[in-house]
């Protein structure tokens, strides 16, 4: 008689947890954490508080862009915060965020637990990155929200006054301060990217979490030298100041899109890096402190490689005369020109329009001893207009500060009754002298239509 021995089945092999499942996973170990508990709160509380605050004191931060406009219209709230989380809060925030998203593990010593886990560490890098992603979507999406509606409840929706003076209506001003956010994600999501490679290269080391700040801090400092125009375009971070462009007319849309695009190539560059050192690192090794040598190899030079190319490029496809007396000239008597209409309806006078006015410029830079172009606040301007139906031209003096990345600030010299005092007498009180003293801004680029 023969027995037969039937053999167990082999057990099945273990699959690799889903993308989705991991995402999930490390969202809820990324929102357990304190500190990015108290930095939603604080992003979507403290932005409103703060511009509603401003906006019920008597004095404004007019040296920020569009502060001088807080008490006319809640729009100009949240681009006032738009201002300071491109300098600070952003860098900061992809800072705590991205930065730390894989150095925890170092720390804590779990890679082998979550490599168990998981089985896959592709799919641990982009639950990682999606989780950090939506992280820092949801604080610029708070920071944004709460800014408008503080400025909102405390003001309302009334018109905004644009860059070069004219004003747009409560709809286009909310339809190009959600732009202008949007447009600052291109710049965030660099950093965040330049974060996790830190994150990846570094280790455990807390260098990592120093690279989002450092990195905008150059680009910062950078933008204030008198470089090319075409080096000014390449740096991640131009994309924070460029958004002044959508808030003129016409529309300065060339060094808004030349930025967004600089800055979605830094993040993707930086992300494959981190992708590539993360695949390559040594998971069995308790003591792993980082890539060394290899992080600046693979880090930074393709980083370095990518800014050169894009000076290139730009240099070849965007030529630039960057800051010169004739954009200084025709971007004042333009932003000129609006804000006099807006003070002839101020004061119940005749209306007049721009064409009419025929407004023009001439200015001049260290009394005519030195080059009449670049950056300074020793620019001189004779603003001279045409009243219809009168003989006499009127003049207007103004001292304007032009900055590296084409902002200027104009302050009227006299006459009083134009733009020599800060109130403008109407019939219902005294009101605030929009020719005193207004923000324009000259396009680096030479793209824009002049008609």
């Amino acid at each position: 008689m023969t027995t037969t021995v039937t053999a167990p089945p082999a057990p099945a092999a273990a699959r690799p947890v889903s993308v989705p499942r991991g995402y999930r996973f490390e969202l809820v170990k990324l929102v357990s954490q304190w500190r990015v508990r108290l930095l939603v709160l604080a992003c979507w509380i403290a932005p409103g508080l703060f511009v509603a605050g401003v906006g019920q004191q008597s004095t404004l931060p007019s040296d920020t862009l569009f502060g001088r406009w807080m008490h006319a219209t809640g729009w100009a709230g949240p681009l006032v915060m738009l201002g300071f989380a491109g300098t600070w809060a952003l860098p900061l925030l992809t800072s705590v965020v991205a930065g730390d998203v894989f150095a925890a593990e170092d720390r804590l010593g779990t890679w082998r637990h979550l490599l168990v886990a998981v089985r896959s560490p592709r799919r641990i890098f982009a639950a990682k990155v999606l989780a950090g992603l939506t992280v820092i979507l949801v604080l610029v999406a708070g920071l944004a929200c709460s800014s408008a509606l503080g400025g909102l409840a405390s003001v309302g929706s009334q018109p905004l006054v644009g860059l070069d003076g004219h004003l747009l209506a409560p709809g286009d001003a909310a339809e190009k301060v959600l732009l202008a956010w949007v447009a600052a994600l291109a710049p965030t999501l660099a950093l965040a990217a330049i974060g996790l490679l830190g994150s990846v290269a570094l280790g455990r080391s807390p260098t990592g979490l120093l690279l989002p700040p450092l990195v905008a801090l150059g680009t910062q400092v950078a933008q204030m030298l008198p470089l090319p125009v075409a080096v000014r375009l390449a740096l991640p971070g131009y994309a924070f100041i460029s958004w002044n462009g959508l808030f003129t007319a016409p529309l300065q849309l060339a060094p808004l899109l030349i930025g967004v695009a600089v800055s979605l190539a830094w993040a993707v560059l930086a992300t494959a890096m981190a992708h590539l050192l993360f695949l390559r690192r040594d998971f069995t090794n308790p003591a792993y402190d980082g890539a060394g040598r290899r992080a600046f190899t693979v880090g930074v030079l393709p980083l370095a490689a990518l800014t050169a190319v894009t000076v290139a490029v730009l240099a070849v496809a965007a030529p630039s005369t960057g800051i010169t007396q004739a954009k200084v000239e025709r971007s004042l008597a333009t932003a000129f020109a609006h804000l006099y209409r807006t003070q002839t309806e101020q004061l119940h006078r005749p209306a007049v329009t721009e064409a009419r006015l025929r407004a023009s410029a001439a200015c001049t830079k260290s009394d005519g001893q030195a080059a009449q172009q670049g950056a300074g606040n020793d620019w001189r301007c004779v603003v001279t207009w045409h009243l219809p139906g009168t003989a006499v031209t009127g003049t207007a003096i103004y001292q304007l500060d032009v900055g590296s990345d084409g902002r200027f600030v104009a302050d009227g010299d006299g006459p009083k009754e134009v733009n020599g005092y800060f109130l403008v007498r109407t019939e219902t009180g005294d009101a605030p002298n929009p020719l005193w003293q207004f923000d324009g801004n000259v396009e680096l680029l030479d793209t824009t239509s002049k008609g």
